[in-house]
């Protein structure tokens, strides 16, 4: 494959802050001496999308979400073409992959999924323990449970009760507004594992803003694990011609 054909789409906007890291993450793990060393990112920041986790929580706009993160799939197809290599920028909008393939079903060999690659990483890393902090839809779906279950790797997550938390600090990320109280809540969430999966797309700018703070963790940031798988696809290709 040529250079010039390796593209990256990515349906963002679940939220906007999440998607802006996503872009700063592509620019550092795709070093560059000049421009046209990078390959190629489309990104669509569909901040009209209705909630992922209130669809898979109380069944909420569930075919106007599937129906439009569909366009966009479709629409970073067209404009990425045959090697498009496309991500979601949210950890939940993966429970509705199953729906989105019956309309688009030429997407399944572009979308580079988040789930199964971070449990693919965490598995060659021998881990055997992880905590997964991540949206409420994320935890009750156990979209990330089951995989790792079938590895042999156990799960733990947050207790009902510490939902709340996460959803502050999750919307805190959305919102560009941060406080003593969001700091305070989110290293508490991180104290409670050795080896955490941040499987929502907000949480690994809390830990880049607090990380300091956060003693003797293996983090995981799903993001950057597929950035890097592609980063290696690229420069493995660039190398080939």
């Amino acid at each position: 494959m040529k250079k010039d054909n390796f593209t990256i789409g990515i349906l963002g906007g679940m939220g906007t802050y999440a998607t802006i890291n996503l872009f700063r993450q592509y620019a550092e793990i795709f070093e560059a001496n000049k421009e046209w060393d990078r390959p190629r990112i489309i990104i669509d920041n569909r901040c009209t999308m209705p909630s992922r986790v209130r669809a898979f929580l109380y069944k909420e706009n569930v075919d106007e979400l599937i129906k439009q993160m569909s366009e966009s799939i479709r629409n970073l197809i067209n404009m990425g073409g045959d090697n498009v290599k496309i991500i979601l920028a949210c950890n939940t909008s993966h429970l509705f992959l199953p729906r989105i393939y019956e309309l688009v079903p030429e997407a399944k060999n572009k979308i580079v999924d988040l789930i199964s690659n971070s449990v693919n990483q965490i598995q060659l890393d021998n881990v055997n323990k992880i905590y997964i902090l991540g949206s409420e839809g994320t935890i009750e779906s156990g979209v990330y449970n089951k995989e790792f279950e079938k590895k042999g790797i156990e799960c733990q997550v947050p207790e009902q009760k510490e939902y709340i938390m996460l959803r502050d600090c999750i919307e805190a990320v959305k919102q560009n507004k941060y406080s003593d109280d969001i700091e305070n809540k989110f290293i508490e969430l991180m104290s409670k594992g050795d080896t955490i999966l941040l499987g929502c797309t907000e949480l690994p700018i809390l830990y880049q803003m607090y990380k300091e703070k956060i003693k003797n963790k293996k983090i995981y940031d799903p993001v950057l694990i597929v950035l890097k798988k592609l980063r290696d696809e690229y420069n493995k290709n660039t190398l080939e011609i």
